[in-house]
């Protein structure tokens, strides 16, 4: 019973020691809607985008493929879109040399 009162004010100072960190969400609203839909077609993206930078092979049953373009990747299942996700891109580009 004694310690109780000891508890309480070790514990009352830290809520004014805390610091509130602020991780922004991607801002990605307006570009999200230009990518590529769920259901459509290979043929659709291929005529709507061009060639993809980089083609990966299936994977996986059922077999899954990835487009990967500049800015964002497109998954297939089978010939028909599952999932289009842009690349991070940060704000601030550190230079190589720094890294």
């Amino acid at each position: 019973m004694k310690r109780l009162p000891l508890l309480l004010a070790m514990l009352l100072p830290l809520p004014a020691l805390a610091q509130t960190i602020e991780i922004p969400l991607g801002q990605q609203g307006d570009a999200v809607a230009g990518l590529p839909k769920l259901g459509e077609s290979k043929r659709a993206v291929l005529e709507r985008f061009g060639l993809a930078d980089e083609e990966h092979p299936p994977v996986g049953q059922p077999p899954i493929t990835r487009w990967d373009y500049r800015s964002f990747s497109v998954y297939f299942e089978y010939d028909h879109v599952i999932d289009s996700v842009l690349h991070h891109q940060p704000r601030n580009p550190v230079a190589k040399e720094q890294q």
